[in-house]
């Protein structure tokens, strides 16, 4: 019962450190350097510049919208969006095609030079290969240059020697960009075109970075200078990037976009293999008797791929909270880095660690053990100090 009411006794007391007053001028200068520089760097870094007490959104949900125009001349013919764009509907990516295409039909004929055979055995071991341009029957017939493994395929097969000009207008093409984001939440809508926008500034305006910085209507040409590269003969892949950075402590109207453009495939620039950009597709029809054939576009272009990016702020209180009282945890840094200049590098440190460190020897804990009617144990040094506040003054100036 005693041990149980001095637990209780012990555990409703209040203990507090003792404090040394170092009155070095030096020691304190620092101290007070160190502390300013931790206020500075939690006002202008922390709280400024990366609004620490602003709760943030970068769940940004968005929709993109995009329509190409220009008209181009090629192959002897005048070509349209509808030409040169594929696909014609998808999300957030568009390809304007600079070299379209060959004519096919599918048959049966001989395939190419190194399906050589003298037997249907030989063209047994071709089954199921892909390398070719269609699949191999297994049959080895005659062909004006020898004999040759039979393939089922589209005719003639294709020639990737050759290639036509490519349509050099692309670079008067204007591209135009309806993007819409939602901020969840916030419950915050916007768009990139600000409410300043007229249908006459639209019809007449095209991006430029410094002068008509708001406007959604791209030059092609303009940007792939933008992105530094001239790929009008291989193609290529840009981004076009569309980042919202906005600070809702402030007018909604203050939210808008910001562009920048990067070409997506520049590391393989260098590269003699797959260079550029290009893809296939076909357009299919068929004659008076039914036969099938088909225009096949292997396309040389430019694919623009639509990236959104956003992050949304607002003030609350929970993040400045935790942030203020960092801020003032952090100015005790200022004491840590004073005690180890006092503990290890003035001439004063053997006197400054006797007043900041007691130590007791094991002959006065048993003193003080065998006392008796004390609750509570105070354990104290041998040497004489003051009876005041329990504040130790130093004055080391005069042994810097």
């Amino acid at each position: 019962m005693p041990k149980i009411w001095a637990f209780i006794t012990d555990f409703f007391t209040y203990e507090t450190t003792k404090s040394v007053v170092v009155k070095s001028r030096s020691v304190g200068i620092i101290n007070r350097v160190v502390q300013l520089l931790i206020i500075i760097y939690f006002l202008c870094w922390v709280f400024y510049h990366e609004k620490a007490y602003q709760v943030r959104d970068s769940g940004i949900e968005s929709s993109v919208m995009t329509k190409v125009k220009g008209f181009g001349y090629h192959n002897n013919r005048v070509m349209d969006v509808a030409d040169y764009v594929a696909p014609t509907q998808v999300r957030d990516t568009l390809s304007v095609n600079l070299d379209p295409n060959q004519r096919q039909h599918q048959r049966y004929t001989a395939a190419e030079s190194k399906y050589k055979c003298d037997t249907d055995e030989e063209c047994d071991k071709y089954l199921g290969s892909s390398t070719g341009n269609g699949i191999i029957t297994g049959a080895c017939v005659n062909s004006s240059k020898g004999r040759r493994c039979e393939m089922k395929g589209w005719c003639l097969a294709e020639d990737d020697k050759v290639h036509m000009q490519p349509m050099m207008e692309v670079e008067n093409f204007t591209i135009f960009i309806k993007n819409s984001i939602r901020f969840p939440m916030f419950n915050v809508t916007r768009g990139n075109f600000p409410s300043s926008l007229n249908a006459t500034y639209i019809r007449s305006c095209t991006y430029d970075p410094e002068h008509n910085l708001h406007c959604p209507i791209f030059k092609v040409g303009e940007v792939l200078r933008y992105t530094g590269q001239n790929f009008s003969t291989i193609g290529g892949e840009i981004a076009i990037n569309i980042e919202w950075q906005c600070n809702l402590d402030e007018s909604e109207e203050r939210c808008e976009p910001h562009y920048s453009f990067t070409r997506l495939d520049a590391v393989f620039q260098k590269n003699g293999i797959a260079k550029g950009y290009n893809f296939r597709f076909a357009k299919y029809y068929k004659n008076e008797n039914g036969t099938e054939f088909r225009t096949l576009h292997k396309a040389y272009a430019i694919r623009f791929d639509i990236l959104v990016t956003g992050l949304a702020g607002k003030f609350n209180a929970v993040p400045t909270l935790i942030n203020v009282v960092a801020a003032f945890t952090s100015v005790g840094l200022g004491t840590v880095l004073c005690d180890i200049i006092l503990l290890n590098f003035l001439k004063g440190a053997d006197q400054y660690k006797a007043k900041k460190f007691e130590e007791v020897s094991e002959s006065q804990i048993q003193i003080l053990l065998s006392r008796e009617g004390c609750s509570q144990l105070s354990i104290q040094p041998e040497e004489k100090i003051s009876d005041d506040s329990g504040t130790v003054s130093l004055c080391l100036d005069q042994q810097l």
